[in-house]
């Protein structure tokens, strides 16, 4: 049997500095030691080592981080921690014991990491615009609220309008003592306003780089361009799973925690990226309202939701958005045309 020539590199990634474990074939300590959290610092390190399996963790840093080491040659594991307790729930927690134990499992079994598959360098740089987007609308809804809920509290109340035309009916509408106080955060929520226009601009030119992204904005009812686009760069690859496990990337299924005769039904696990699942939820919100088109999804999400009361409808409408995502992954992957009223048509020809 040949000798294991390779090392095994656990990589716990700092701000500033990183722990670096090494281990030879054998799981003999190679070296341990710190390295700046820099391009060039890891260059340093990392290029004059022969190739290596290098276990870190998923986080802010990881995706830069394994690009880089994946240059130079070396295999990386991007760890999920979530499915490894021994990282988060251990009493005696340290960076140092944390590169340790990366070392140790990419050394005896990668899959006891749970990798993770990070995407591509494109689709993360044009998802940085679906996010900053997003955080310009929570910025303006918050301050929305907040002008609102402060003019109730001196018996001035606001008309309903449209989140872009606040600014104009706030100014018109506040009393001058309020309005002296509050125009710093209308003005703001001017700003946001403007900031979330120019980025639909911008994702409506993205849009023609992304015809999947487009054809289901396009087909499908209640899928606006941003939620096209943020579902289509978060998956980034379809034949990473099938479609049923869409709805589970996005956190969308039900936690599991069966054992013997005891199955209790849990909460969804809202793993996965919250924007995507935020984005899935709103269209399914849209879908069950009043202005949604009929379809297979509007007819399943009012059937599960019934008259019953508001729990009933939140589940539906949980529910309407993992259809959504296991749709939207389908038609993907198929590359089919979307009708609205396909299983009721076969149901009702049958």
């Amino acid at each position: 049997m040949d000798k294991d020539s390779r090392f095994y590199v656990g990589m716990d990634i700092g701000d500033r500095i990183s722990e670096t474990h090494v281990l030879d074939g054998e799981g003999e300590l190679v070296e341990h030691s710190r390295v700046p959290t820099t391009k060039s610092a890891l260059e340093r390190k990392f290029s004059a080592m022969p190739a290596s399996r290098v276990a870190i963790e998923v986080g802010t840093h990881s995706h830069w981080v394994s690009r880089s080491l994946s240059g130079m040659g070396h295999e990386v594991l991007v760890a999920n921690p979530r499915n490894i307790p021994l990282l988060t729930k251990s009493h005696r927690k340290s960076d140092r014991a944390d590169a340790v134990l990366l070392a140790r499992m990419a050394r005896l079994d990668p899959e006891l990491l749970s990798p993770v598959t990070l995407r591509s360098e494109a689709a993360q740089e044009d998802l940085l615009e679906v996010r900053a987007r997003d955080h310009a609308v929570r910025q303006r809804t918050r301050s929305i609220g907040l002008v609102r809920g402060q003019a109730k509290q001196f018996g001035a109340r606001l008309p309903g309008c449209d989140a872009d035309a606040f600014h104009h009916k706030a100014v018109e509408w506040l009393p001058a003592e309020l309005l002296e106080r509050l125009l710093p955060t209308i003005q703001l929520i001017e700003a946001c306003t403007k900031t979330i226009k120019a980025y639909d601009r911008r994702l409506k030119q993205m849009l023609k780089r992304y015809p999947v992204a487009a054809a289901l904005e396009r087909q499908i009812r209640g899928v606006g361009p941003v939620t096209a686009l943020a579902f289509v760069l978060l998956i980034d690859d379809p034949h990473r799973f099938t479609s049923r496990g869409a709805g589970a990337y996005l956190g969308l299924v039900p936690k599991k925690d069966q054992s013997g005769e005891s199955d209790p039904q849990r909460g969804i696990s809202k793993r996965g990226d919250a924007l995507g699942r935020r984005l899935l939820v709103q269209c399914a919100q849209y879908m069950l309202g009043p202005f949604g088109e009929d379809s297979d999804l509007r007819r399943f999400g009012l059937r599960l939701a019934g008259s019953g009361n508001k729990a009933q409808r939140r589940r539906a409408v949980v529910a309407v958005a993992r259809k959504l995502a296991v749709l939207m992954h389908a038609l993907w992957v198929s590359g089919e045309v979307y009708e609205a009223l396909r299983n009721s048509r076969v149901a009702d020809a049958a």
